[in-house]
């Protein structure tokens, strides 16, 4: 079971005092964030990818390799890489040079954004957003498995004879999950690759991704890749934590309540009622993240949203210190105890790369870059 945090990178006032970070400021922070992580224990950092104010991660693997340089043992990711308005050969070539810088320590997660604007940016229309979706995946998927590929389809130019350099490190593509937070053509598509879906669920309630989960493991058993209980799900949340409940309510609040998102709507009260979203003391956020695997099964990624709506760097910081030391702990105590063994681990590079060799009949390979 896998750990992590994942960002959207928003430079939001803080409405307790008014200030409003720059996107130095920002970006800083998010560096900041991804180190404590590790420092805490955690296993993966996520960064979402945005083209417009008020977000500033525009370039994900620009700042992954960054990170990658100064950490050691965390696995860097993103939420979401956008595979509608990136080409695809871009994504293969940028995933692959990071999957090099930080020996294996990298995963990406796809998806079509939140963004209506950014498709005519990039010289699409929205209105595809889902064919788009399929077509360069399908492209992608190629490229990071096939030294020379020839394509031709709908929405880009062809390709004829075209390698993506560099090749995928070991030979083993980079993880993928599919992530979503509304759409069942996303959850047959991870399917059907046999790839891991993630269900964002932060907004809505859990009938909805009930349904999602419930569908995509369906489908990866219908198309072979094992059992439902096998299929590769993870899970997104948010959680603010304090020593109590009144303490984490009453700090959080005006924080909820003038978010950009979900501010000037329903109380703080509804949405934690409705959805995911959990305010309270460690074990009350123990609590509720233990009651997603009864919601969903048993599943391998659990990623909280943390640093959002204009939370200093100083009280994320120290929100990272009790999810690590209080919360994470027990979590992974909890979510093994009882978990069937033909439930899967979460992926990593070096899982991946025993599980080519294995299928082959050959001996297992070291690595590259292990013994560094």
């Amino acid at each position: 079971m896998q750990f992590g945090i994942f960002t959207v990178g928003d430079v939001t006032t803080d409405p307790t005092t008014g200030r409003t970070p720059t996107e130095n400021e920002r970006i800083k922070a998010m560096v900041a964030i991804a180190l404590k992580a590790e420092e805490v224990g955690l296993d993966v950092f996520a960064t979402g990818e945005h083209h417009n104010p008020p977000f500033v991660p525009s370039s994900p693997t620009t700042m992954l390799g960054y990170i990658a340089a100064r950490t050691e043992r965390l696995i860097l990711s993103t939420s979401t890489t956008l595979i509608t308005t990136n080409d695809p050969v871009k994504i293969a070539e940028d995933f692959a040079m990071l999957q090099h810088l930080a020996d294996g320590r990298v995963d990406v997660m796809l998806g079509r954004g939140n963004t209506g604007p950014v498709y005519p940016w990039f010289g699409q229309d929205i209105r595809q957003g889902i064919p788009l979706a399929i077509e360069n995946y399908a492209l992608l998927h190629r490229l990071w498995r096939e030294d020379v590929v020839d394509w031709q389809s709908r929405f880009r130019t062809p390709l004829q004879g075209f390698t993506s350099t560099p090749r995928p490190l070991d030979g083993v593509p980079p993880f993928v999950w599919h992530g979503s937070i509304r759409s069942p053509e996303i959850a047959e598509q991870a399917a059907y690759y046999g790839d891991g879906f993630f269900a964002n669920n932060i907004f809505w309630p859990k009938d909805h991704f009930q349904r999602l989960i419930r569908l995509y493991r369906e489908r990866y058993a219908h198309y072979g890749h094992g059992t439902p209980e096998q299929a590769i799900v993870g899970l997104g949340g948010q959680v603010f934590m304090r020593k109590n409940s009144q303490d984490a309510v009453r700090e959080f609040r005006p924080y909820f309540d003038n978010a950009p998102v979900y501010g000037h709507g329903p109380s703080l009260e509804e949405f934690m009622a409705e959805t995911p979203l959990a305010v309270g003391s460690p074990q009350e956020i123990i609590d509720r993240t233990l009651a997603f695997r009864e919601h969903f099964g048993d599943y391998q990624r659990q990623l909280f949203l943390m640093d959002h709506a204009g939370l200093p760097l100083k009280t994320v910081l120290e929100q990272l210190d009790i999810l690590g030391e209080e919360v994470v702990p027990v979590l992974r105590k909890e979510l093994a105890s009882g978990r069937p063994a033909q439930v899967p681990d979460a992926p990593t590079h070096q899982a991946l790369l025993a599980r080519r060799d294995a299928e082959a009949g050959e001996e297992p390979s070291v690595p590259a870059g292990s013994a560094s």
